[in-house]
Order: structure tokens, then sequence, then C-alpha cells
């Protein structure tokens, strides 16, 4: 090839990127003038005071359920698939007014193992009283790797017809790090593109920090931020056997906090009248609520003359570098500070080059 006829091509081949730029960005315009309708209801929750109907998702977003292990996230999540499966309120509180054209339901489970998967299939059957629900479809994503997971979860929302209400419970294995900053938000990204293109409504679950409420890693802090509606689950300090359900972040109109509890036959009941105490137990300092700045520049402090620290070393040099900063206070003790530096892992505020290798300070990403 000459290099006039090179020349020649590689101008066709930016005057062709720049037209499908042009057509794009001319599709994205936003008119003023067009009519466009609210979008349409994907679930709701019942004020039992006032009767009234609270909107917790809508087709075209995507809600995400958090909280620390053992708070009974899937128990919740069997609820929510329970009430878009079914037609009908349940159990007085939850509500999917999906359309007949809106209404198949997907169900994806990346950690548990299939027979555990399939036993919370049975307890949606058993709430909704349906032996096989023709509309709900159930995947156990456990075996495969992270980037199989996500394949197999676009393959499917874009095969599957009158495609409605989704729910990954696990979205933190369909990427390979929660502190990717990439990784976090590719799979932010996809939300937001499935739900737009397919019209659907999409649940996700991610464990929270240990010792905050912060959802875990990178990829938590960037589906918070571009979540429609975030849940909290938290176990009643109380009563142990009820789990808090509560409004972490709407868009819409919040609800008020809600409790359910496990019966006898293995299945998620709401507690009705429950008195919810959302009180917090903390008082006075507590290093764990401090800022991600604040925590970040005692890791400053820490890291100042030395590269790194084994994890006993790390918890001495951090009590000392705070007890000199923030003298005459408590909430510093060892358990809060061995639970800032998992915190801080996660973040990615502190790096190991392996397991039992010392720690390195990270960054803080903004």
């Amino acid at each position: 090839m000459s290099k006039e006829s090179f020349k020649n091509s590689i101008e066709l081949e930016l005057s062709k990127s720049t037209n499908e730029l042009s057509k794009k960005l001319e599709s994205s315009r936003i008119d003023v003038l067009e009519v466009i309708p609210p979008p349409e209801t994907a679930w709701e929750i019942k004020d039992n005071d006032s009767e009234e109907f609270i909107l917790l998702g809508t087709l075209g977003n995507f809600s995400m359920v958090k909280g620390k292990a053992k708070s009974k996230k899937s128990f919740f999540i069997n609820l929510a698939i329970s009430s878009a499966v079914s037609k009908g309120v349940l159990q007085n509180k939850l509500r999917s007014p999906l359309k007949d054209d809106f209404n198949k339901v997907l169900y994806f489970d990346t950690e548990q193992s299939k027979y555990h998967v399939q036993r919370a299939v049975k307890r949606i059957c058993t709430q909704i009283d349906i032996d096989v629900p023709s509309n709900l479809n159930t995947y156990g994503l456990r075996k495969s790797s992270p980037s199989e997971r996500l394949k197999l979860v676009e393959h499917a929302i874009e095969n599957t017809p009158n495609l409605g209400f989704i729910v990954i419970d696990g979205i933190r294995d369909l990427i390979t790090s929660i502190n990717d900053e990439a990784e976090a938000s590719n799979i932010a990204s996809k939300l937001l593109k499935w739900t737009e293109q397919y019209n659907i409504h999409i649940v996700v679950v991610l464990h929270e920090n240990p010792g905050s409420e912060k959802a875990r890693g990178h990829l938590g802090t960037e589906l918070m931020n571009k979540a429609e509606t975030v849940i909290a689950l938290q176990v009643d300090k109380y009563n142990e056997n009820a789990s808090i359900v509560s409004a972490g972040f709407c868009r819409n109109k919040s609800f008020k906090p809600f409790a359910f509890c496990i019966t006898d036959e293995g299945l998620p009941q709401i507690i009705d009248n429950y008195t919810v105490n959302m009180e917090s137990k903390k008082k006075g300092f507590d290093v764990l609520t401090l800022s991600s700045q604040d925590k970040f520049q005692v890791l400053e402090q820490v890291f100042k003359d030395e590269e790194g620290f084994k994890h006993s070393e790390l918890v001495t040099q951090i009590k000392d570098v705070l007890d000199n900063k923030y003298k005459g206070t408590k909430g510093k003790g060892q358990s809060k500070i061995k639970q800032l530096i998992t915190e801080s892992k996660d973040n990615g505020w502190l790096i190991q080059d392996g397991n039992r290798q010392p720690y390195k300070l990270g960054i803080l990403s903004v």
C-alpha cells in the first residue's frame, strides 16, 4: 500500500469514527419537549401506618442490599424474590407490580452450594405457595470463575424474554478484586447499561466492611453512588433473633425500618408491629467513626519512617499514633485497631505482597 493510500485509509477510519460518535451523541441528547413517561415500579414497600406504598425500585435502575455477615441478607433476598415472582402483597409488606410482559425473574447466587441454593428456592416456593414458579429461573454460579460469572449473567439477561426483575446475590464474585477501580467501574457501568437497555430492575447484594456501615471496597463505593436505593440489614442488638431492614439511601421517599425473623420452618417472616430502636451503641470517640481522610492520615503517620510492619507491630504503631493524636479518649483498643486494619486493607489504604507479608501503605482514592 502506498503512503497516499495508507493516509486516505486512516482519514476514512477517522471520519467513520467521528460520524459514529456524532450519531451516538445525538441519540443521547435530552429534548426538553419530549414526553417521557415515568419509570414503572419494580418493587415497593407498604407503610403499615398510612397504608401507602413506598417505592423501592423502578424498571431501568438497580438497588443494593448491604449488611454484615450473618445479618440474613440472603433471607431478605428470598422475600424480595418471592414478592417479584408472585402477585399481591407479600406478608402485608412487599409488592412487585410487574406487568405480564415484564414478569420474568432471574436469581443468581455466587456463594452457596447447589444444595443450599435449591433450599433457598424451595423457601421461595413455600412463601408463595407455588410448587414450581414458571416465571423464575435460578442459577448457582459458585463453580465458575469471576469472568465466567459475568459473562453468564450478561448472557442470561440478553436472552431471557419478558425479563423484569433480577437478583445477583454476591455481586462481588463477578470481579477478581473488590478494590480494583477499573473492575468496580466496569460492573457499575454494566448494571446501568443492562437496566436501561432492557428496562429491568436489578438487586445486588454486597457485604459491609467490618466495623463500619460502608459497603466493601471500591466496588461498594461505586455501587452506592449509582444505586437508586440502598437497603441496609443488621442484627437487632437487643434481639439477636431479629434482623432490622432500614433505608441506607433512597432517591425516592424513604421507608421506616422494620424487622423480620426466621421461623422454626426456616422461613423469613416479617414481624408485625416490631419496635425498632436504631440508636447507635457508639458514644464519644471511636476510631472506626473517623472520616476516611483522618484514618488515612493516621496510617501516613505510622509509615512516616518505616516501609512495612507485621500485623502485631502495626497494631502497636497505630495505637501509639492514636494515643498521641487523640489523648484522653477511649475507643482505640486492640479490637478497634484490628477492625481498622481490616477496613484499611479492604479499601486499599494498606497493601500486602502476600499472606502474612508485612503491611505497606497504600493510597487513598478520592
